[in-house]
């Protein structure tokens, strides 16, 4: 009794078929509706059997435990736990907490998108200022003229472009991000303040009038540009200062900055929209000078009109300056440290390439050739129009209180007009994409570039219907030359900009960099010097600027052509680099080499 017997009774159906081994593995009984027992009933004449089976269990019962009683236990349905969920699907981490979005962007985009947008602002409100005054100054400066806009740009603002980049790829390699950003605005913003404050006022001490006026004498006027820079040094000074105020801190230093921190698709849908709010700035800042140039004329007799404007206007840029600042200052405490892609792109040291080697590498880049080509090209064009334009502007309005009105309702009509450009931008970046955005500028700076050269040259044929019209030939000549210069600078900062700035990003970091210093600052400039050299040669050769009118719209041509070619180029380098740099974002564990 403390053992189970070596052998138990056993009953199975046997069957005269084959099939009695499978019917044997049938249910003996099955529970009836009641729960009691119900036989089964096989489907063949069946007989019961009595066997001996040996059991294989020769422990003693007693050892054995007792089996519970089966309680039927209700199941609870449950949801799979995150580890469950993850081991069920591969081993694959659960996807985190999806963050709020706002207008389908993250919080992140418009932590960094706004400031962007304010700091844009602040940039282009003190460049529209700067702009405007630079050209009143040296325009209507004792002994100067349109004319020593061309040496300007050549002779003094090259050079100087050069200067800055030279340093500006040393300082790279030595100093933080954050810290070459502040060595390059900090030093406008003193010599604006200094500019207003200092300089202007002791002119008659800074300028060597007399001696340039007897060197006039000797030399002759074929030299009057050259003597008239030397005469107004300090306004030059500001005029150069101006330029680069556009080259580095617009584009040098906000649009590194804004590439650095910003995807490709970001910057599709808010490159366009975020400038709505910057050339708002154009508006403001335009009526601001067309409002110191009013305070100018109602100053009484002995007053010093120029000194008061500019103390006010250079105020504001001083004002502007340190917003920019803390705005930078706000991105890197707050919002680059949550960008982990950029984060791990710092600790990524690479080796330093030296100034010489940077320009070689950049120089044997078909990518960057284009990217250079295209602005080489725009300064070359805007510039061949520009200079023409300025010379009828200021035969209409010798008086710098009139020239610098007209030149703040200018500034106006701009930012009203890159408005409603911006705002058609986003669209056409959606529908037609990159390479149709970039061949709208050029575009429109040729169609309009050729109406203004051919008012010019037909003024005399054009004149009893202008006089119809209630208007001069030279008036409507600098009506259509300013119509020329707001469309063309309003679709390249609501369509050239953008696209420009979109081509840095799915660059290499040194490339960004470096690139942006060389292609910016140097071929910037080299581009309204271009310009400039040939009108100069076009001078010395036809004896006037109005007399190779003609030969400037021919030249015009060829640069738009060159420049659509560059532009189609660069739309099928740049596809290849994004897909790229999308696909390293995909997987980031390879090696991502130069984007380029």
């Amino acid at each position: 009794a403390l053992a189970v017997p070596p052998a138990v009774d056993h009953f199975h159906w046997q069957t005269p078929t084959k099939m009695s081994s499978l019917l044997s593995r049938q249910p003996l009984m099955r529970g009836g509706a009641a729960g009691r027992p119900v036989a089964a009933k096989p489907a063949l004449p069946l007989r019961l059997v009595k066997t001996n089976v040996v059991s294989p269990m020769k422990t003693p019962l007693l050892s054995m435990p007792k089996p519970a009683p089966f309680v039927p236990v209700k199941p609870v349905e449950s949801k799979p736990s995150v580890v469950a969920q993850a081991a069920a699907g591969g081993g694959a981490t659960p996807e985190p907490k999806k963050e709020g979005t706002f207008l389908g962007y993250s919080s992140l985009t418009w932590q960094k998108i706004i400031p962007l947008g304010l700091m844009f602002f602040c940039i282009l409100f003190n460049y529209t200022i700067l702009r405007d005054t630079k050209d009143v100054l040296v325009v209507t400066a004792p002994g100067s003229g349109a004319e020593i806009i061309p040496f300007l740009k050549t002779w003094v603002n090259l050079p100087m472009a050069i200067a800055f980049t030279v340093g500006y790829a040393k300082l790279a390699n030595v100093v933080s991000t954050e810290a070459l950003f502040y060595v390059c605005v900090i030093p406008f913003i003193i010599f604006f303040g200094c500019f207003a404050a200092i300089m202007y006022p002791m002119q008659e001490q800074l300028h060597p009038t007399e001696f340039c006026k007897d060197l006039l004498l000797t030399a002759g006027e074929r030299f009057a540009g050259p003597i008239a820079i030397l005469r107004n040094w300090t306004y030059c000074l500001f005029y150069v200062m101006a330029e680069l105020w556009g080259s580095v801190v617009v584009s040098v230093c906000f649009w590194g900055f804004a590439n650095q921190i910003t995807t490709v698709e970001e910057a599709e849908g808010f490159y366009p929209l975020f400038g709505l709010g910057a050339n708002v700035a154009l508006i403001f800042s335009g009526q601001a000078v067309k409002y110191f140039s009013m305070v100018r004329a109602n100053l009484p007799p002995g007053v010093d009109g120029w000194g008061v404007s500019l103390k006010g206007m250079m105020g504001m840029v001083v004002i502007g300056g340190i917003l920019i600042c803390g705005l930078y200052w706000a991105l890197q405490r707050f919002v680059v440290p949550k960008l982990p892609g950029l984060r791990e792109s710092k600790k990524k040291k690479k080796a330093k390439m030296s100034v010489g080697e940077s320009f070689a590498f950049l120089a044997a880049s078909p990518y960057i050739r284009d990217l250079a080509t295209l602005v080489v090209a725009y300064g070359i064009s805007i510039n061949l129009v520009e200079v023409t334009w300025k010379s009828k502007l200021k035969s209409q309005f010798p008086n710098p209180n009139e020239y610098s009105a007209f030149m703040g309702n200018f500034s106006t009509a701009t930012g009203i007009v890159t408005f409603s450009m911006m705002i058609l931008a986003k669209q056409i970046f959606a529908r037609f994409g990159w390479g149709v955005a970039a061949l709208v500028t050029p575009s429109m700076l040729l169609v309009t570039g050729l109406i203004f050269f051919a008012l010019v040259l037909g003024s005399d044929i054009l004149a009893p219907t202008l006089a119809g019209w209630g208007l001069t030939p030279l008036y409507a000549a600098v009506l259509v030359g300013a119509a020329q210069n707001i469309f063309s600078k309003g679709s390249k900062y609501a369509l050239f900009d953008p696209c420009k700035e979109m081509a840095y990003i799915p660059l290499d970091d040194e490339v960004k960099v470096k690139g942006k210093a060389a292609i910016d600052v140097i071929c910037n400039p080299l581009g309204k010097s271009g310009g400039a050299l040939i009108q100069q040669f076009m001078i010395i050769g036809f004896g006037s600027l109005a007399a190779s009118t003609p030969y400037l719209g021919a030249i015009l041509m060829v640069i738009v052509l060159m420049w659509i070619r560059a532009a189609a180029s660069l739309n099928i380098q740049f596809t290849a680099a994004k897909a790229k740099a999308d696909a390293e974002r995909l997987n980031p564990s390879s090696d991502s080499g130069d984007s380029m």
